[in-house]
């Protein structure tokens, strides 16, 4: 379809993340009330085509298809592809999707170890990106996307949308202008997860025998910038998740689900935890393992524990604690009382039609993986551990730092 001003809705959404100001797009390419959107069918890719990747897939255009933009699934790419891969809609190398000017959007399902390089890679493209949870493997490649975000001007959303229930209910609504006002000096709050972490599902085998790598797999591209050990069938499909190579165990997996809406409740999404400490065995090198607690403490005292309930004994350093409007003074809550609300998030269709920001932007979404990154390195240092979260570092602990910015197999690297 045709605009008034000439463009195409393909060309405007190429060309957007492009423009030095994106606030003064005609109304009649953005559509709204009283005005029809424009209806091209846009083009989209899947990379990753496992377990998650349907999910991941119709999260993306179901956003999209609720602000009136059209989609259609043009290629799809994925390691275990070798075999019957066509180069037209079926793919094993994720840079052959990119290269294509058709397609506009990518959902990433991959395994985490692929996520930041794909991402970045994604927006560099000029596409818009919805990543499937955990945003990366470690902390260094979150600040990395985050970059790439601001630096093509594309739309990036994690696939985790419970902070979007928690933007729109009253009560976690009043929290977060508290706790953005800067009017609480110390923060009280100590938010508890107790199970649903699928530790011991989630475990690596520290003990298992190589096999032969089917022809379907290409099995070096699915290892990418991780180090190529030896094809065992337990390292790929769900079971990637019990390996440091690829993800972080249960913590990883379902983490970021939990802690991303608590996370802007207590508007933490432009900062981390200074001081973390973990309750667990020694870990193994290469295989994620069970764990106890993991106590993640801000700068202000406030506190977030992953408990996984299913090692050692219970987490009983402190006791849940929510913040109340009594926790400011009387002249605080009259300030407060003066304060804006906090803007709506925005969904990802929305994201992309405004060229603004989602609400589960590349800062926020780093900062959320960022959490269960620190809380990883804490169990597999055995170790209390301090972290400065403006350098994105770990204070004197340079073992436990190298786990932050971590080597990738060449050619590949952040």
């Amino acid at each position: 379809m045709t605009m008034n001003n000439g463009l195409t809705r393909r060309q405007f959404v190429q060309a957007a993340g492009a423009a030095a100001s994106l606030s003064i797009v005609p109304r009649n390419v953005l559509g709204g009330e009283g005005i029809a959107p424009p209806s091209e069918t846009l083009g989209a890719a899947l990379i990753g085509c496992g377990g998650r990747s349907g999910g991941t897939y119709n999260d993306m255009i179901t956003r999209l298809r609720a602000v009136g933009i059209e989609v259609k699934l043009l290629a799809r790419c994925d390691v275990k592809f070798a075999d019957r891969a066509d180069n037209k809609e079926t793919y094993t190398d994720y840079r052959r999707v990119l290269e294509r000017r058709d397609v506009d959007f990518v959902a990433i399902a991959t395994h985490p170890g692929w996520h930041a390089l794909i991402s970045i890679a994604a927006m560099e493209a000029g596409k818009d990106v919805m990543c499937e949870k955990p945003m990366t493997r470690f902390i260094a490649e979150g600040r990395a996307v985050v970059e790439a975000e601001k630096r093509y001007n594309r739309v990036f959303q994690l696939c985790t949308f419970g902070r979007f229930g928690a933007s729109r209910d009253p009560g976690r609504r009043q929290i977060h202008k508290m706790m953005a006002s800067g009017l609480l000096k110390k923060c009280p709050v100590v938010h508890i997860k107790k199970g649903g972490l699928k530790v011991r599902e989630w475990s690596g085998r520290v003990v298992y025998q190589p096999a032969k790598a089917p022809p379907s797999l290409d099995w070096d591209m699915y290892c990418g910038p991780a180090p190529l050990r030896p094809y065992q069938p337990h390292r790929v499909g769900g079971t990637h998740r019990g390996y440091w190579d690829y993800e972080g165990g249960g913590l990883a997996d379902m983490g970021q689900h939990h802690f991303d809406p608590v996370q802007w409740t207590y508007a933490k999404d432009h900062t981390s935890p200074v001081e973390i400490e973990a309750y667990a065995p020694p870990a193994h090198p290469e295989a994620c393992g069970m764990w106890g607690w993991v106590e993640l403490k801000y700068e202000d005292g406030c506190t977030f524990v992953f408990e996984s309930a299913e090692w050692g004994e219970p987490y009983e350093r402190a006791k849940p604690r929510e913040l109340s409007i009594n926790d400011l003074d009387e002249q605080a809550r009259r300030q407060l009382a003066e304060m804006p609300d906090p803007d709506p998030l925005l969904e990802f269709g929305e994201a992309v039609k405004q060229r603004k920001k989602s609400g589960g932007h590349a800062e926020a979404a780093h900062r959320s993986s960022t959490l269960l990154h620190l809380a990883n390195i804490a169990i597999r240092m055995g170790r209390k551990i301090r972290y400065d979260p403006v350098k994105e570092e770990i204070v004197g602990d340079e073992e436990a730092n190298r786990l932050v910015r971590q080597p990738m197999r060449a050619p590949w690297r952040v």
